[in-house]
């Protein structure tokens, strides 16, 4: 079991858009490539983090399922769409990726 954290930060100002965007991706998207709610946690910085992070977390089984569902996300016209339009409310270059395995 793994989970895989995506996070990004807002631009200031920004985090409310930000937040809503993610949501209405993961309706629209998310449940399209097998990450269904109770697999995905959406979460911002509070404490010892900075506020203007967002981050996702999905429980996956392996990095297998994680490799597929960017396989999928990598053909999908509305996923490219979606990073257009939330770009200019983001920090550039703030995105990235964590994997950790459960033990």
């Amino acid at each position: 079991m793994i989970i895989a954290r995506w996070q990004i930060d807002a631009r200031f100002g920004h985090k409310p858009q930000v937040m809503d965007s993610i949501k209405k991706w993961h309706h629209e998207i998310g449940n399209q490539i097998g990450w269904s709610m109770d697999k995905v946690r959406i979460m911002t910085g509070s404490v010892g983090a900075r506020e203007s992070t967002i981050a996702m977390e999905i429980e996956l089984d392996s990095m297998t399922e994680l490799d597929n569902a960017w396989n999928k996300l990598s053909k999908m016209d509305a996923h490219k769409q979606w990073s257009k339009e939330l770009e200019p409310n983001i920090v550039s270059g703030s995105h990235r990726w964590e994997v950790y395995r459960l033990i």
